[in-house]
């Protein structure tokens, strides 16, 4: 890493995505993105067996036994992990072929049934499953100047130090005017459109099925002034540094990802939600079981509220029930 000062979405590929990068360098990150932040994966095995109930009724709906699960920011490999063994113990489910989409090298000892692969495959029906990947997706940082002019901010790879650069033009400005406009001196706004176009050719990717973004997610009439930009690192919120020490995130607009699979021509039906409500429909509510089972069943009582415990921090205000879910049904008819 150097002193160079760079647009933020060329500094923060080098230090994500480089090869000496935060994902892609084993000596930086050995245990992966698991050792540095929490995520809905991470929190509760319950997670998995939603995505299984929705992988479940995609196949239903297919009228298929063999049904694709391509989950994007895969990290590790956590999450098709869980899910396989939540199918392994609930026999007659369907039959999934599973897929990595990753950067980093394949993990030692994954499953051998899960293919490891740098893109999205094309042409898979099913269930593609991308849980905080766009956020991670590189973009430009932009910044009003004292006569409210948005103008990219320019970052010192070192140790993060921050320079106006060259005013916003062309496609830039065009996103930032449509989804996030600038004009109080010091506003800021991540330029969503690189999300944009990797997630209409993520759901593109897919001949039928459902395409489903969970990210960290804010609104066109909700978008925080100064930007969301930020870093971490064992576990902790750090200063955004692109020296390839720490992860690098910003929130997504996911109603501009919508637009863009809506102008990409691709025929899907779309809903944007909330996490709470998602996984409600899926049956993970955190409702406590009833007492009565204390006394009739008491390792059934401990087991259904810890259950209930991790059901509640996926669905919690303020935390991960908090996160956007963005739904494009591929292919598939009106839901009932």
């Amino acid at each position: 890493m150097t002193d160079e000062w760079r647009g933020w979405r060329e500094a923060a590929q080098a230090a994500l995505y480089g090869d000496e990068g935060f994902y892609r360098s084993p000596v930086r990150s050995p245990e992966g993105p698991a050792g540095h932040f929490r995520t809905s994966v991470h929190a509760s095995p319950l997670f998995a067996g939603a995505v299984v109930r929705l992988l479940t009724g995609i196949a239903r709906e297919l009228g298929t036994g063999t049904v694709a699960l391509v989950d994007v920011g895969a990290g590790r490999g956590e999450l098709l992990t869980g899910v396989l063994d939540v199918l392994a113990a609930r026999p007659g489910g369907p039959d999934v072929t599973p897929y990595a989409v990753e950067v980093a090298a394949r993990p030692p000892g994954l499953d051998p049934r899960i293919e490891w692969c740098a893109e999205p495959p094309a042409g898979v029906a099913g269930l593609l499953f991308a849980n905080e990947w766009l956020d991670n997706l590189p973009v430009e940082v932009a910044e009003a100047d004292a006569e409210g002019v948005p103008r990219y901010v320019e970052v010192r790879t070192s140790d993060g130090a921050e320079r106006p650069g060259a005013p916003v033009t062309g496609a830039d400005a065009a996103w930032l005017e449509r989804w996030w406009p600038l004009s109080t001196p010091g506003e800021r706004a991540e330029i969503g459109r690189p999300r944009d176009a990797a997630w209409a050719g993520a759901v593109g990717s897919l001949t039928a099925g459902l395409a489903v973004a969970v990210d960290y997610a804010h609104g066109r009439g909700t978008r925080p002034p100064f930007g969301t930009l930020t870093g971490f690192r064992g576990g902790r919120e750090v200063r955004p540094v692109p020296d390839g020490s720490r992860d690098l995130t910003a929130h997504v607009a996911l109603d501009a990802c919508a637009a863009a699979v809506t102008e990409a021509g691709i025929g899907a039906r779309t809903e944007l939600t909330d996490q709470r409500a998602a996984l409600r429909r899926l049956g993970v509510d955190g409702d406590r079981p009833p007492l009565s089972l204390a006394t009739s069943d008491p390792a059934a009582y401990v087991t259904a509220l810890a259950a209930a415990g991790e059901a509640a921090e996926l669905t919690a205000r303020g935390g991960l029930g908090d996160f956007g879910w963005l739904l494009h049904r591929v292919g598939l008819p009106e839901p009932g």
